[in-house]
C-alpha cells in the first residue's frame, strides 16, 4: 500500500476515535441508565453460564444479582493525589490470610459538602489482573443493605491524570459474598466510609 493511503487510513481512524469518544462522553443520563441495564444483564449471564462464575459448580443456585436503581449523582469526579514513594499495604482476607498490594494514589472528592479521601491500590499479585486498580471500600450500607465485608470498583489507570471518575453504580461484591471457596481482601480502613453509597450491587443472600 502506497504511504498516501496509510495516511488516508489514519486520518480516518483518528476521526472516528474522536466521534466515538465525543458521542459516548455526551450521553444523557437516560442513555447511561440503559447501558447500566445492558451491563447488569450481562453480568448476569456470566454469573449463569460461565465456567468462571463462582457459581460455576452449581448454576441452578444463582438467582440473580441485586442492584440500587442506578443514580448518575454516584459518577463522582475525584481530583487524584499520587503517592509517593509508594508501600506495600497488606490486607487480610475472608478466609483469615493476607494479601499485598501497592499504594497507587489518593481519589479526593467532595460529596454533600464533605470531603472524602479514598485509598486506590494496585493489584501485585501474578496473573492477568496484576497491574490493574482497585478500590476496595465499606460505607453505611455494609452489612445492612449490602454486603458487610465491602464492595470493589474498579478504576481505569491512566498515569499522569489529575482527575479520575468514581462511578459508584458500578460498585460490585467479591466473589466471597456469594460462594465461600474465594479469598476476598477486606478494605483498608482508609476506605471505610461514614456516608451511605447506595449505588452498585446490593447484598446477594
Amino acid at each position: 500500500m502506497k504511504q498516501s493511503g496509510i495516511i488516508i487510513i489514519a486520518i480516518v481512524l483518528v476521526i472516528l476515535t474522536i466521534a466515538y469518544i465525543s458521542l459516548t462522553s455526551g450521553a444523557t443520563d437516560e442513555e447511561y441508565k440503559a447501558g447500566m441495564v445492558a451491563d447488569r444483564e450481562q453480568k448476569d449471564g456470566f454469573m449463569r453460564t460461565s465456567d468462571e462464575s463462582p457459581f460455576a459448580k452449581d448454576p441452578s443456585a444463582f438467582n440473580g444479582l441485586k442492584y440500587f436503581d442506578t443514580d448518575p449523582a454516584f459518577r463522582i469526579q475525584a481530583r487524584v493525589e499520587q503517592i509517593v514513594p509508594k508501600k506495600v499495604v497488606v490486607l487480610s482476607t475472608s478466609t483469615g490470610e493476607s494479601t499485598s498490594y501497592l499504594e497507587y494514589a489518593w481519589a479526593i472528592f467532595e460529596w454533600q459538602g464533605a470531603e472524602y479521601k479514598l485509598l486506590l491500590l494496585e493489584v501485585m499479585a501474578m496473573g492477568p489482573t496484576r497491574g490493574s486498580i482497585i478500590l476496595a471500600f465499606a460505607d453505611a450500607t455494609s452489612a445492612k443493605e449490602t454486603y458487610g465485608a465491602g464492595r470493589y470498583l474498579d478504576v481505569k489507570k491512566v498515569p499522569g491524570a489529575g482527575t479520575l471518575t468514581l462511578d459508584f453504580n458500578k460498585a460490585y461484591n467479591p466473589y466471597c459474598a456469594y460462594v465461600d471457596d474465594y479469598s476476598c481482601p477486606f478494605p483498608p480502613t482508609e476506605n471505610i466510609l461514614s456516608i451511605a453509597v447506595r449505588a452498585g450491587e446490593k447484598t446477594y443472600h
